[in-house]
C-alpha cells in the first residue's frame, strides 16, 4: 500500500530535483555551446492565454503578454516535473524511490519529451515535434536531449531523496 505523504514528498523532492538537474544542463549548454533553451515566460503566455480559450497560437511571441507570465512558466516547468515523477512512482511503485535505479528514469524522460512534442510546441506555433521550425530535427533532438537530462534528473534525485528516507 503506498504511504501517500512519503508518495506525495517523493514526488515533489524528486520533481522538483530532477527539474532543476534539467535546467542545470540548460544552462550548460547555453555557456559552453551558446546553445538557447526555452524561454519559461513563453510557457507562462501560452498558459496565460488558455483560460481565454486560446490553446494554439501562430507564434506566442507574437501574441499579447500576460501579466506574471515569467512566473507562471517557471512554476509550471517546476510542476510538471513534480508531476511527471509522480506518474514515474505510480508506474513503478513507491520502492523505486527507496532503492531507484537509472533504466525507468531514463525511459521517463524520454517518454515525457511527447508533452513538448505534442502538447507545448503545436500551442506555441511551432507545429507538432516542432514541424513549423526552420530546423525541425534539430529542435526535436534538443527537446529529447532536454528530456533525457530530466531522466537522469530522475536517478539523481531518487538517490538523494532514498537516502532521506532510508
Amino acid at each position: 500500500m503506498i504511504d501517500l505523504v512519503q508518495w506525495v514528498g517523493s514526488s515533489v523532492l524528486i520533481g522538483a530535483g530532477a527539474t532543476l538537474v534539467m535546467d542545470g544542463w540548460a544552462w550548460l549548454q547555453r555557456r559552453l555551446w551558446q546553445i538557447p533553451s526555452l524561454n519559461y515566460s513563453m510557457v507562462g503566455r501560452w498558459l496565460g492565454h488558455l483560460p481565454k480559450g486560446q490553446l494554439v497560437h501562430q507564434g506566442i511571441a507574437n501574441s499579447a503578454p500576460i501579466p506574471g507570465e515569467t512566473v507562471i512558466g517557471w512554476v509550471a516547468h517546476y510542476l510538471i516535473g513534480m508531476v511527471f515523477a509522480a506518474g514515474l512512482l505510480m508506474v513503478v511503485g513507491q520502492e523505486w524511490a527507496l532503492s531507484p535505479t537509472l533504466l525507468p528514469a531514463l525511459l521517463t524522460g524520454v517518454i515525457t519529451v511527447l508533452a513538448p512534442y505534442l502538447i507545448l510546441q503545436p500551442g506555441m506555433g511551432a507545429g507538432i515535434a516542432a514541424s513549423k521550425t526552420p530546423n525541425p530535427n534539430l529542435m526535436r533532438f534538443r527537446s529529447l536531449v532536454a528530456h533525457i537530462s530530466y531522466g537522469v534528473g530522475l536517478y539523481i534525485a531518487a538517490v538523494m531523496v532514498s537516502r532521506m528516507w532510508g
